[in-house]
């Protein structure tokens, strides 16, 4: 019984410091709106590990999505579910360099990122 007690109450205390550890690690976060066509803004430069959230606004009638094309090398390239309005995406970028996106729906929609250190 007494183990039952000491190990409930390490779960808590634990529980009650997990915020703040989370909270304490996060990083910046810069966002980017997608448009009928177009990503905004086109072009972002970033410092390694911020966070790009790309949103998709309510009055958005479009389905569109997110695709990494271009990256540097070693990083694995990713994409969004394809979506309209209300969703949002988003992924820490870490390794330094030029990151290319495209909408894979709709040829010429694309922005650039540069990540430096």
């Amino acid at each position: 019984m007494r183990r039952s007690v000491i190990a409930v109450g390490a779960l808590v205390a634990g529980a009650a410091l997990a915020p703040a550890a989370i909270g304490a690690t996060t990083g910046p976060t810069k966002t980017v709106t997608l448009h009928d066509d177009y990503f905004s803004p086109s072009k972002l430069t970033v410092k390694s590990g911020t966070t790009v959230k790309w949103v998709w606004p309510m009055g958005l009638t479009d389905t569109h999505d997110v695709m990494l094309a271009k990256h540097p090398s070693g990083v694995k390239r990713f994409m969004s579910d394809y979506a309209a309005a209300g969703y949002s995406f988003k992924r820490k970028l870490v390794k330094p360099g030029t990151y290319t996106f495209l909408c894979d729906i709709h040829q010429g929609m694309a922005m650039k990122i540069v990540v430096k250190r």
